[in-house]
C-alpha cells in the first residue's frame, strides 16, 4: 500500500541520515539537534520579539557569551596586576595567557563532540538534559576523572561567583559610600539570587549582548580617564621589585583568560555546537582589545598607587562617566553571577532528581540553597583583587588548562582512537604530534608557573590579607575616616586657650549668714 511505502520510504531516510552521522566528520547529529532546539524554541517562545531575545543558540550568541563572561570584573583589577608585573611583563602574560586560554577551551570544546557524537551513536537523547564537562570526562576517561573534574570544576565555580558578589560590594561602595561594603553584599547577593530563574545559557541571548556592551564601555572609560588625568604627582613605576608580587599579579592575568570553565554548557545550548572551535579565540582576541589599552593606561597615570588599590576605579575622580561605569559593571557583574552559577544549579539540580522537570518555579525554588554558601564565603573573604589570584593559582590552573590538556593527551593515546576521531587537529600546528607537544607545554608550565610559584605567592598574599584586614572585614580598602581636629572645641589649639583664676572660697561666716537666711524663708 502507499501508506506502507511511505514508511519504508521514512525508515530508510533516517537509516541514511544515521549512518551520514556516524561516517562523516566533524558532524554531530546536526539535523536532530538543530530540530530539537528548534522545537522547543517554538513551544516556549509566545511571540517573534520573545526569540529574539530570550532564545539564543548562533554563533553569535556563543561569542557574545564567551567574551561577555571573560573579561568580568577582572577588568578593573587588572590595572592592580599590572603594578605588581611592570608594564611589559604584563602585556606580555595577557597576550600569552590569552592563547593558552584559547587553546585549551578548543581542547575542551573538541572533547564535547567526540563525546557527543559517541553517545548519540549510542541514540542517547538530551532533550531534557544538559551536557556537563564532568559528564564528558566520564564518557571518555571513566569515574574518576569525571570525579576530579566535578571536584575542580564546581568549586572554580562556587568562588568565581563569590568573586562577583565582592566585586559587586566593591563597585557600589564608590559611588554610595552611606553602607559599608559587607551591607552592600547582603543586599546584592539577594539581587544575585534572581538569576535562579533563568533556565540554561540558551536564555542569555540579551543579557551577553548587554554585558559585552557594558564591558567595553568601562575599560574605554579607564583607558581614555587615565590619559586626560594624567600621571600624578611623583608618580612611580617600580614593579615588578618582589617575586611575591610578581606571580600573584601573574596568576591573576591566568584567571583572566581561564573563564572557560562553562565552555561545554556554552557549546551544548548551540544549534550546531561544532561551529564553536574558533570562537573563544575570537572572543579573546577582542577582549584583548579592551584589556591591554585599560590596564597600561591606568598603570601610566597611577603607577605603584594601584598596590594599595585593587579596585581601578577607585582612584579616578567621581564623575558622571565614572559613575555611569559603576552602574554598568553592577549589572554585568549580575549577569557574570549568572553564567557562573548556572552550571552549580544544573549539578544541583541532577543530584536531587529535578534537572528534567518542565516547571520553572520548581526548579528555581530548588536553586536558591545553591546561593546560599556563595553569600556566606563573599562575607568571610571580601579581599577583592587578592582572592582572583588565588582562585587563579588553585583551582583555575586545574580546571581550564591543566586536566583539559591531560584529558585530551590520554583519550587519543592510542593510534585507533587518533584514526577514528571526529575531529582532527589542524595541519598548522603540526597535527597529532604538535598537538601533544603543546599539550605537554601547558600542563608544566601551569603546573610549575601557575599552580607552583603562582599558588605560592597568591597564597602568601591572600595571608597577608586576612592577618591585615581579618576575616569578616567590614569595609575592605575604605578610605580611613578623617580624624577630628585636636583643637575641637578651642579653636586655634588649646595654646590659646585663657584660664581664669579659681574663684576663692568662701569664709565660714558667709557659710553661717547664708543658712541663717535660708531657715528663715522656710
Amino acid at each position: 500500500s502507499r501508506q506502507d511505502k511511505n514508511s519504508r520510504v521514512t525508515m530508510a531516510a533516517a537509516a541514511n541520515d544515521s549512518t551520514a552521522d556516524e561516517k562523516a566528520p566533524g558532524t554531530i547529529g546536526v539535523g536532530r539537534y538543530e530540530e530539537m532546539e528548534q522545537d522547543g524554541a517554538s513551544s516556549t517562545a509566545k511571540s517573534r520579539l520573545s526569540g529574539l531575545l530570550w532564545h539564543g543558540g548562533s554563533a553569535y550568541d556563543a561569542w557574545f557569551s564567551c567574551a561577555s563572561n571573560q573579561v568580568a570584573q577582572v577588568l578593573l583589577t587588572l590595572p592592580y596586576s599590572f603594578s605588581q608585573l611592570g608594564m611589559l611583563s604584563g602585556i606580555l602574560f595577557q597576550l600569552f595567557y590569552g592563547l593558552m586560554g584559547s587553546w585549551t577551551a578548543y581542547l575542551i570544546s573538541i572533547l564535547y563532540v567526540e563525546y557527543r557524537t559517541r553517545k548519540e551513536r549510542e541514540k542517547a537523547d538530551f532533550r531534557n538534559h544538559v551536557i556537563q564537562w564532568f559528564e564528558v570526562l566520564d564518557g571518555l576517561l571513566g569515574r574518576h576523572w569525571r570525579n576530579v573534574g566535578l571536584a575542580f570544576n564546581c568549586t572554580f565555580l562556587l568562588f568565581g561567583s563569590v568573586i562577583q558578589l565582592i566585586a559587586c560590594a566593591s563597585n557600589i561602595y564608590y559611588i554610595n559610600d552611606r553602607l559599608d561594603k559587607r551591607t552592600w553584599t547582603y543586599i546584592f547577593g539577594a539581587c544575585c539570587a534572581t538569576t535562579v530563574f533563568i533556565p540554561s545559557f540558551h536564555n542569555y541571548r540579551i543579557w551577553s549582548f548587554l554585558g559585552l556592551v557594558m564591558t567595553t564601555y568601562t575599560a574605554w572609560y579607564l583607558a581614555v580617564a587615565s590619559l586626560l588625568h594624567g600621571q600624578v604627582d611623583g608618580v612611580k613605576h617600580s614593579g615588578p621589585t618582589k617575586m611575591v608580587l610578581y606571580f600573584t599579579g601573574a596568576t591573576n592575568i591566568l584567571y583572566t583568560f581561564g573563564g572557560h570553565a562553562v565552555t561545554v554548557e556554552v557549546m551544548h545550548a548551540m544549534w550546531r555546537p561544532q561551529k564553536f572551535k574558533a570562537i573563544y579565540l575570537m572572543a579573546t582576541a577582542y577582549v584583548l582589545t579592551l584589556t591591554l589599552p585599560s590596564a597600561a593606561s591606568v598603570y601610566w597615570a597611577f603607577g605603584d598607587e594601584l598596590l594599595t588599590h585593587s579596585n581601578a576605579l577607585s582612584l579616578l575622580p567621581r564623575t558622571p562617566f565614572r559613575d555611569a561605569a559603576v552602574v554598568l559593571m553592577l549589572v554585568h557583574q549580575f549577569i557574570t553571577f549568572g553564567f557562573a552559577c548556572t552550571p552549580l544549579y544544573f549539578v544541583w539540580e541532577k543530584l536531587i532528581g529535578l534537572h528534567d522537570c518542565r516547571s520553572l518555579c520548581k526548579r528555581a525554588a530548588a536553586r536558591l540553597p545553591v546561593v546560599v554558601p556563595i553569600w556566606f564565603l563573599a562575607i568571610v573573604f571580601p579581599f577583592f583583587g587578592p582572592i582572583n589570584s588565588a582562585v587563579g593559582s588553585l583551582l583555575v590552573s586545574f580546571t581550564v588548562y591543566i586536566i583539559p590538556a591531560l584529558a585530551h593527551m590520554i583519550t587519543y593515546r592510542s593510534a585507533h582512537a587518533r584514526e577514528s576521531a571526529v575531529e582532527q587537529p589542524p595541519r598548522f600546528v603540526g597535527r597529532w604530534t604538535g598537538t601533544y607537544v603543546i599539550n605537554a607545554f601547558v600542563v608544566v608550565w601551569v603546573l610549575v608557573v601557575g599552580f607552583g610559584f603562582g599558588g605560592w605567592a597568591s597564597i602568601t598574599n591572600f595571608v597577608r590579607q586576612i592577618d591585615t584586614f581579618g576575616l569578616f572585614t567590614k569595609c575592605y580598602q575604605c578610605p580611613t575616616p578623617p580624624i577630628p581636629d585636636a583643637s575641637w572645641p578651642f579653636p586655634g589649639g588649646l595654646h590659646n586657650l585663657t584660664l581664669l583664676p579659681p574663684a576663692p572660697a568662701p569664709s565660714p561666716a558667709h557659710f553661717f549668714r547664708h543658712h541663717r537666711h535660708h531657715s528663715r524663708g522656710l
